[in-house]
């Protein structure tokens, strides 16, 4: 039976020639980037085109750029490094991924308050809450662009006001957002941005910390001067080169792509309203990546759902991988207002350029034959219940 991966919002597959480059870039460029010496100035010199590279699509300067192991290091790098000194508020959103949620939480047991600003039923936030914020106290702000699990796109322009308005900084995280939409960091207005390789078909282990020139972060780790003296240890030129090229890769082809995944987002989603009802798509239609389709089946228990799928070979989540186990609802959902059973029978798909429309039409089958034996026998006591979307 061939598997069916809807769970690209997890991961993806390396591209061949990603693949390619780390492995060109390990076996001809091996030395420390930081040696003062042939080899060393060789694997500089990928390194640093790598790095300007990845600037150049994502509208920062190459020396904005601050290599990470990933996206989870790079927001934990922003918010720490924001935050030394005597306590303040940090105004944050509903529904942040883990990265960012779990460090709130750990500054707010060191004395820190957080402010949440509210989402609305679409997912998107409440922005007239800014109206009631206190800016006198605020010592950094945080807004995820696109959300893990609905896919929920946010517009940023209000908070970047509002922070720049104040002189707060702001730290966006873009791991999912990065290799699916268009993300320019200087037109965003934000202080940070966290980027993470494997979102968009480049190596796992590497993701960048976007740093606006004239922010000051105090450093989280200590060992070694790289990266500007922002992040210690020697550099993974392999992986870096792997992430430019992935970013390349998807920015050469971004409006193919995106044709792609958005038809066969759509032709998902009108597959399950009509063989899989009653069905509940989450979040906003409209501002969303075009990839995601966050969908709730009433009736049936998501968890039971997932791993029926598991076994009849369709990748798919609960939520955020990250938070994989947790026995909890989401939080997106409940601040989105979600009533608990459309949340508790919520799972997340989303499609990739791997994805056909056979692969489409074969994962609608098998979640049609999955609902069927998972749901109440008596399907109508589902069906006359009104689930508003």
């Amino acid at each position: 039976m061939d598997v069916v991966d809807l769970d690209h919002n997890a991961t993806t597959r390396p591209l061949p020639e990603v693949i390619e480059a780390v492995a060109r870039v390990m076996r001809d460029a091996p030395a420390n980037p930081g040696s003062r010496h042939a080899p060393g100035r060789r694997a500089r010199r990928e390194l640093e085109q790598a790095r300007e590279s990845v600037a150049d699509i994502l509208g920062a300067r190459p020396e904005e750029v601050v290599f990470t192991s990933g996206g989870t290091e790079a927001s934990n790098m922003a918010l720490l490094g924001a935050t030394r000194g005597s306590p303040g508020t940090i105004l944050t959103t509903a529904g942040e991924h883990p990265a960012t949620a779990e460090a709130v939480e750990h500054l707010a047991n060191a004395g820190w308050t957080t402010r949440v600003l509210p989402v609305d039923r679409d997912g998107r936030v409440d922005w007239a809450a800014l109206q009631q914020v206190a800016w006198t106290d605020v010592r950094l702000a945080t807004l995820i662009l696109a959300n893990n699990e609905t896919g929920v796109v946010q517009d940023t322009s209000p908070l970047a006001a509002a922070c720049r308005e104040h002189r707060v900084p702001l730290h966006l995280d873009a791991v999912q957002a990065v290799g699916k939409i268009p993300v320019d960091f200087h037109a965003l207005g934000a202080s940070t941005a966290s980027v993470g390789a494997h979102k968009f078909h480049g190596p796992r282990g590497i993701g960048a910390l976007l740093v606006r020139d004239g922010v000051r972060l105090s450093p989280v780790g200590f060992g070694g001067h790289q990266e500007a003296g922002r992040r210690p240890g020697t550099e993974c030129v392999a992986l870096a080169v792997g992430m430019a090229v992935a970013l390349k890769a998807w920015s050469d082809d971004r409006e193919r792509r995106t044709r792609l995944v958005r038809s066969l987002r759509d032709r998902f989603e009108t597959g399950l309203a009509e063989r899989c009802g009653p069905v509940v798509f989450n979040g906003s239609r409209e501002f969303r990546l075009p990839n995601t389709a966050h969908v709730a089946f009433p009736g049936a228990d998501a968890e039971a759902v997932l791993v029926a799928l598991d076994l009849a070979g369709v990748c798919c989540s609960l939520g955020s991988t990250c938070s994989s186990g947790a026995a909890r609802s989401s939080p997106v959902l409940a601040a989105m207002g979600v009533p608990a059973e459309i949340a508790a029978s919520s799972l997340r798909f989303s499609l990739g350029m791997e994805n056909t429309e056979s692969h489409v039409d074969e994962a609608v089958r098998r979640i049609a034959e999955v609902l069927d034996r998972l749901r109440p026998r008596d399907r109508e006591s589902v069906r006359e219940k009104e689930f508003t979307p």
